[in-house]
């Protein structure tokens, strides 16, 4: 079979374990801003015109400029919390209902959980945006749910109205590991970490399946993820409408997310 979408649909039916591996780019497909290029950001952020995101998604905003970086994230916080994942996801929820598997994501935004997936089986790389902590902890401080923090934005200014969140007269921010970030705590995410581990432990990798959605070069967290598990004998389907090469042997779709997924599942069913 030469149409990498036939290859792709084959070896998902016949694979005893999922993982699902996403980047940015798997949230575009949902109506979510495009990171990835200055101009998507610009776009999404008008205030921010002449701020890459590089800039903007960085801790040091939050001391010199709380109500600007809580504009920032306070108004992905809310978007996230109203968008309706794509179809997309619902297919992989599909696939792997009755098979073993794994999510594992640089993405912030909670689409996997809001789509059904366990959160025990996601591991979020990058933190959380819907988990908080403070802003200057201790090695070990904790982390909380944001599910009863309200943001109140100023749209066109991109700036937080209003009091901003705090503990013990202290300001919080989101639980993501951001750009020369050193006070990111990582307690939730090893957690993540140590159960995907013990998960592969037991888990036949030849007869694995990883599906890579949106998941670029930039920053290649995920892609390099994906490829150490190709290493150790999974197959790799990796779906980018731009970069979609891979080592020998990967299944490449240079299309997006939900269309190649749709089409796939279209072939299953």
């Amino acid at each position: 079979m030469s149409n990498p979408i036939e290859q792709a649909a084959q070896v998902i039916q016949n694979a005893s374990n999922i993982v699902i591996t996403a980047g940015a780019g798997m949230g575009v497909d949902s109506g979510l801003p495009d990171f990835r290029g200055n101009e998507g950001f610009w776009r999404a952020y008008p205030a921010l015109h002449g701020y890459p995101f590089h800039q903007m998604a960085n801790p040091t905003w939050f001391e010199t400029d709380p109500s600007r970086a809580w504009g920032f994230y306070g108004h992905r916080l809310n978007l996230y919390r109203r968008t309706v994942p794509h179809e997309g996801f619902q297919v992989l929820r599909r696939w792997s209902e009755g098979r073993s598997h794994f999510v594992y994501t640089s993405n912030v935004d909670g689409a996997f959980q809001k789509s059904g997936f366990d959160d025990d089986q996601i591991v979020e790389c990058h933190g959380s945006i819907h988990h908080l902590q403070l802003l200057n902890p201790t090695r070990y401080g904790e982390i909380w749910s944001a599910d009863e923090t309200l943001i109140d934005i100023d749209e066109e200014n991109c700036r937080a109205l209003g009091e901003l969140p705090t503990r013990d007269g202290q300001i919080l921010r989101p639980n993501i590991l951001m750009f020369g970030d050193w006070g990111w705590l990582s307690g939730r995410t090893a957690a993540q970490e140590d159960r995907f581990h013990d998960w592969l432990l037991d888990t036949n990798v030849l007869d694995t399946v990883v599906i890579e959605m949106g998941a670029g070069t930039a920053i290649s967290t995920v892609r390099d993820f994906s490829e150490r598990l190709q290493e150790q004998g999974a197959t790799l389907v990796r779906i980018n409408p731009r970069e979609a090469d891979g080592p020998n042997g990967t299944i490449s779709i240079f299309d997006g997310a939900r269309d190649s997924l749709v089409a796939i599942d279209q072939l299953i069913h």
